[in-house]
């Protein structure tokens, strides 16, 4: 069997409704799992897809803006494979911010990935299992940014915990690793795109010179999942076409 298969795993994708979760979801269904697509809403179009092509997949409806609301999930299915893609972003002023707009991205973006990956590992602990975590960071894990201070705070927490549980769990069967994309075409950037001045500054950056694709996320996402990256641990791994090298 390939070092790249996920035959036999089963995968857990949080927001896989649209763009890079949905990706992801359909890439790893593709390398041979057992794909569950959770997101608040609907992800039946990403499962269709998945059956399509004769794979594997079902929809569950999670809502992190309740932060422990998959606390209670691996305890009655067995998974291998987390993606902590879910997200959520916020735009205004520092100046400006509200409480509850800090606190509506903190819990999404940060508190549920964290309560997630314990209820993954616990369960993965008890069995004497391996399992593997994909945490979906940002470029704005290693920059600041403008206007999205609670985004910012979250997804440079998201580069720290990914390397604190790699460092906790590495040596009991858990690889805990990261994906940093840059610009992907997605309906989030869709604005970003239809700006000529602004698409052209960010391509003006971009080494590649092109937007990156949500398949792009997907194939690195399906390596760190793969046995290919069990000596992997606690990395973030940039696709960002080069963005961060210039």
């Amino acid at each position: 069997m390939s070092r790249f298969s996920l035959a036999g795993r089963n995968a857990l994708i949080t927001g896989a409704n649209t763009g890079i979760g949905r990706a992801i979801a359909i890439a790893m269904a593709e390398a041979g799992a057992s794909v569950v697509c959770a997101g608040r809403r609907s992800t039946q179009e990403t499962v269709e897809a998945i059956t399509a092509r004769g794979g594997s997949a079902s929809a569950l409806t999670l809502d992190f803006a309740d932060p422990m609301a998959a606390t209670e999930l691996f305890t009655e299915t067995k998974f291998d494979v987390l993606v902590n893609n879910a997200g959520t972003i916020r735009r205004a002023d520092a100046v400006d911010f509200t409480e509850a707009d800090w606190d509506a991205v903190i819990d999404v973006n940060l508190k549920a990935l964290f309560f997630t990956s314990q209820a993954f590992a616990k369960a993965i602990l008890a069995r004497g299992d391996h399992g593997k975590i994909v945490n979906i960071a940002s470029l704005l894990s290693f920059q600041g940014g403008i206007r999205v201070p609670s985004y910012t705070a979250s997804k440079h927490g998201v580069a720290g915990l990914t390397k604190l549980l790699a460092n906790e769990w590495a040596a009991r069967g858990i690889n805990v690793n990261a994906i940093a994309p840059g610009y992907i075409a997605t309906n989030n950037t869709e604005a970003l795109r239809d700006d000529p001045e602004r698409s052209a500054a960010i391509l003006a950056r971009i080494p590649a010179g092109r937007w990156g694709e949500p398949d792009d996320i997907a194939d690195s996402a399906v390596f760190l999942a793969s046995p290919a990256a069990d000596y992997i641990h606690g990395a973030l791994l940039n696709v960002d076409g080069g963005w961060l090298a210039r």
